[in-house]
């Protein structure tokens, strides 16, 4: 006969089914909470929406010599191997000359400037206005103001930084860059635009172009010229040549900068030295002017730049006016204008181009930016001695010949983007600004997911533990059981 403990012990069968009800439910719960975790990692992960950085902007001023120039520019805010995919997406010229000439009123400048600058507001959101950067790049107008009259170039920069600081933009400064700096900012705009540097393949991404070569620039400018390129030799580069760094790439980059030799200064060279040959010295004959052309011009115009200052005679008027005619004689004009270099410097040196200076052989394609945009008669009077400058620049000069003169081309825009020097120094510029990564985002918020996940994690956890100890309780009970039968009290 059993006792009344071994029957309380295994013969109690309500407590029994209790015990199966909260296993079920337990059980329940931890599948329940298994899914729920699943579930809502799933839609977090795979709900994500992915959201473009944006835009970042930025603005040049390319002062020249002649004229002022503001460029806006734009590239999304993640970058190709540190450098910016940068657009030209506005373009407005200054009204009047470049920077230089506001020697005597610096204060003058902000008004041609903030019309333009009024026309950039529109064309950036205002909510970046704050975080565009703004760069002024002066050139060979201003290094020859500076080297003439230092005080009053820093008043001409620090006129434009006054007006800067009233913009909402974010004013990185002024900066006279260097004739190499120039030259190489060109050349790197060059082949941005021509491709050289990256291209889209078959997914839409962005890769370095297999096996592109370079395109060498040329640039001629008011002032100064440039001419800059990859050569084959590498020669005497000590002082000749640029480290670049573009996309992951780095280049060097042959590259020299003739001040003095821009269109505008050689003209004033020119009309010097024929004054200078002249018996009268209030009238002139200009062969490179049409025939029977007239103006006046005054000796301060001949003699006021550095360029031309040593052709100045002593004690003479800056006052004094010259009438000059033009002759329209080509053969003349040629003769003229080939006195304005220094050959005989170079004679018996191949790698030399004029004055004494060293150049490789040119290699592959030139770009030389069409630098005449209207028919004015600032420019129509001198077309002809325009043409013969660029002639002899170019083939007594830097040595082109029959053979590579037809690898130059004369353009002004690529793909509605000017082949100006502004827009290499907005690529070198990318480099130094920080990228954005892509914007995350979720179905639901960093915390809410944190806070859900612990929650129905602790809730499974709680399910397997009693779960667990519940199976453990029922083998107890069941071994227990199984003693009693076999030793049974009587």
């Amino acid at each position: 006969m059993f006792t009344a403990l071994s029957r309380q012990s295994c013969e109690h069968t309500g407590s029994r089914v209790l015990y199966k009800m909260s296993t079920i439910v337990t059980f329940v719960f931890l599948l329940l909470s298994i899914a729920i975790i699943v579930t809502i990692t799933l839609i977090q992960v795979n709900r994500r929406e992915v959201l473009s950085p944006g835009l970042k902007y930025g603005i040049v001023l390319d002062a020249g010599s002649s004229r002022t120039t503001v460029y806006v520019y734009e590239w999304p805010a993640e970058k190709e191997n540190n450098t910016g995919v940068v657009s030209q997406t506005f373009k407005c010229n200054v009204k009047g000359p470049g920077i230089s000439s506001y020697a005597s009123n610096p204060q003058e400048i902000a008004k041609p400037i903030s019309d333009c600058m009024d026309k950039v507001k529109e064309k950036i959101p205002l909510h970046l206005h704050t975080t565009t950067p703004v760069y002024l790049g002066a050139t060979a107008g201003m290094r020859l103001l500076r080297l003439q009259n230092e005080s009053a170039a820093h008043e001409v920069l620090r006129s434009i930084q006054k007006y800067f600081a009233a913009l909402p933009f974010e004013f990185r400064g002024t900066q006279i860059i260097t004739g190499q700096e120039e030259g190489v900012y060109g050349w790197i705009t060059a082949n941005y635009l021509m491709g050289n540097f990256l291209e889209r393949n078959l997914w839409r991404a962005w890769v370095h172009p297999h096996g592109a070569e370079t395109t060498g620039a040329l640039d001629l400018g008011g002032a100064s010229t440039q001419i800059s390129f990859i050569p084959d030799e590498t020669g005497d580069t000590t002082n000749s040549t640029l480290p670049v760094q573009l996309y992951g790439y780095e280049y060097s980059v042959y590259t020299h900068s003739f001040q003095c030799y821009g269109r505008d200064e050689a003209e004033k060279k020119l009309l010097a030295l024929i004054l200078q040959n002249s018996g009268d010295k209030s009238r002139i004959n200009n062969p490179c002017y049409p025939r029977n052309y007239k103006t006046v011009i005054t000796t301060k115009y001949l003699y006021g730049s550095l360029c031309t200052a040593f052709l100045r005679p002593e004690n003479n008027n800056l006052d004094q006016l010259v009438n000059v005619t033009g002759s329209g004689d080509p053969a003349l004009c040629r003769e003229a204008v080939s006195k304005l270099f220094d050959f005989a410097s170079c004679r018996g040196k191949e790698d030399c181009s004029f004055n004494g200076v060293y150049q490789p052989k040119v290699k592959g394609n030139f770009v030389l930016p069409y630098m005449i945009p209207k028919f004015d008669e600032i420019y129509a009077k001198s077309y002809c001695f325009s043409a013969n400058y660029i002639y002899y620049l170019l083939i007594h000069g830097y040595k082109f010949s029959a053979e590579t003169w037809p690898q130059i081309r004369f353009q002004k825009e690529v793909d509605n983007s000017s082949i100006a020097w502004s827009l290499g120094y907005m690529l070198s510029l990318t480099n130094m600004i920080p990228a954005e990564s892509n914007m995350i985002l979720s179905p639901m918020s960093p915390s809410l997911f944190a806070g859900l996940l612990l929650f129905f994690t602790a809730v499974a956890l709680l399910c397997l533990i009693f779960l667990v100890y519940s199976c453990v309780v029922s083998r107890m009970r069941k071994n227990a059981c199984h003693v009693d039968h076999v030793f049974p009290v009587e």
